[in-house]
């Protein structure tokens, strides 16, 4: 049998083969212990555990973290709507070690609260909205209204007679209510409450006529026939709820979908922004992200900086209006 040897030539190509080999395999590694070394990531969360804010940020979290070889860990800050987390992160170093999974009230407190710690526009790079959620005008069956049509009707012919369950004062739900008077010229007293569950409660008790609420909250209820869908707040109707109409059929420009955005601090250099944003992104975009966020009733977004940045620009201009018409104050 005759053996072909290996020439000098092809001696050397295997040799350089597998140095390039042992260079990647030590690069990978090095890579690798340079992301483990690092601190983890902590995305503050200003609201309970639990909560849908909590849920987004620790689904977006896991598929982030493996975005950009790190470790993501999720700290709740609840308290005033949302401003303790903000505030903290805000005077964070702007290394992307410490981010902000914040919401609607983010754009609500800029004119809700006299007296902030912080800018709400200067003091965050946006980094991408993770996800929007319309809510659900409900109504106890005791209530002659089917649709929001009727009820504008029926509040101005008996003003201050209706009342609107309110789960939390400055919330998006509170200000999808009063943005509804505002539109439609009536007046129905809201019932303040500490939390949504009490809320739902006395609706569902017929001691309060009506609450805007989140889809998750209240789908069973509707579908049990023990409270009346009116209308969605989305410009469209909802796929779960295809009999419902949305209530802008009714009032041309109506809209209010509660929001979920990631934030950095302010000042994030170009390059560590884009490196965040895209890994976001991709993160929202990715199969597991956005079937949790389905399950939520929420619908993914995962936009650009820039297209974050000027949404958030809006919503302080549109909610102000609703604040001041409504004289709201922090709890």
């Amino acid at each position: 049998m005759t053996r072909t040897l290996p020439t000098p030539t092809t001696q050397a190509t295997a040799r350089r083969a597998l140095l390039l080999s042992a260079a990647l395999a030590c690069s990978g590694l090095a890579g690798w212990a340079q992301a483990q070394s690092q601190p983890p990531i902590k995305i503050l969360v200003g609201a309970p555990a639990g909560g849908t804010t909590d849920t987004m940020a620790r689904t977006l979290g896991t598929v982030l973290g493996t975005q950009l070889g790190r470790t993501v860990v999720v700290e709740n800050r609840p308290g005033a709507g949302g401003n303790l987390a903000a505030d903290a992160v805000a005077k964070a170093a702007p290394d992307g070690n410490t981010l902000l999974m914040s919401f609607t009230s983010h754009a609500i407190n800029a004119s809700l609260y006299p007296s902030l710690p912080f800018d709400p526009v200067k003091d965050f790079t946006p980094l991408t909205m993770v996800s929007t959620s319309p809510s659900i005008l409900v109504a106890h069956p005791k209530v002659p209204a089917n649709n929001a049509a009727e009820l504008i009707k029926l509040a101005k012919a008996k003003p201050g007679q209706l009342n609107f369950a309110i789960g939390a004062l400055g919330s998006s739900l509170h200000m999808a209510g009063d943005a509804f008077k505002m539109q439609a010229g009536v007046f129905i007293v809201n019932i303040p409450y500490r939390g949504t569950a009490p809320a739902v409660q006395d609706v569902l008790a017929g001691q309060v006529d009506l609450m805007f609420a989140a889809v998750g909250n209240v789908q069973t209820h509707i579908k049990a026939g023990k409270l009346k869908a009116l209308g969605v707040t989305s410009t469209k109707r909802l796929s779960a709820f295809p009999d419902v109409p949305a209530i802008g059929e009714s009032l041309p420009g109506y809209e209010s979908s509660a929001w979920f955005g990631l934030f950095g601090p302010g000042r994030m250099s170009p390059e560590l922004t884009k490196r965040f944003a895209d890994a976001a992104r991709a993160a929202v975009q990715s199969p597991e992200v956005k079937r949790r966020i389905e399950n939520e009733g929420a619908t993914p977004v995962g936009n650009s900086p820039e297209e974050f940045a000027r949404f958030v620009d809006s919503e302080i201009v549109r909610w102000r209006k609703v604040v001041q018409y409504a004289g709201a104050k922090p709890e």
